[in-house]
């Protein structure tokens, strides 16, 4: 059971780590997809306008396979994103503190889609529950809490 003195982290501060993984990850995707498309802006941000037709599968893996990949194995590896741990944050299991397994991980990342659908109410919930949990950490069980790691 996870301590009573346990600080769990804000919204805001998890807004900013997330604005720090997504830097990160468009900094690794936009390179593959300027690659991938030869530079052609107008495929890689599938404005429609190019000539030349958009690769499905290739954008499906660059875009969502490979994120996927990425976050939940530093979920595994650190129990924290890049961001998270800037901002001094870590990911655990809600009833014992210790870190998530692979389960969870999944679970949570899949749980940002429902989190994210109408006007992102699942994220903004972190702002008001009382362990400041999302909906995709109350899907995975998990709190993000304050680390002094």
């Amino acid at each position: 059971m996870l301590d009573s003195d346990v600080e769990y982290a804000g919204f805001w501060s998890r807004v900013g780590a997330s604005l720090i993984d997504t830097v990160i990850v468009l900094t690794a995707t936009y390179p593959l997809l300027w690659l991938v498309y030869r530079g052609d802006w107008d495929r890689i941000f599938a404005t429609g306008l190019s000539e030349q037709p958009q690769m499905l599968w290739m954008d499906i893996f660059i875009n969502y396979v490979l994120p996927f990949a990425y976050t939940v194995a530093v979920w595994l590896l650190w129990s924290a994103s890049p961001g998270k741990i800037l901002m001094g944050m870590k990911i655990v299991d809600a009833q014992t503190g210790k870190d998530i397994n692979l389960k969870q991980s999944i679970i949570r990342y899949i749980g940002y889609f429902p989190a994210m659908m109408v006007f992102m109410i699942g994220i903004f919930w972190i702002a008001f529950d009382k362990r400041k949990q999302g909906w995709h950490d109350k899907m995975a069980n998990t709190v993000v809490i304050r680390s002094s790691e």
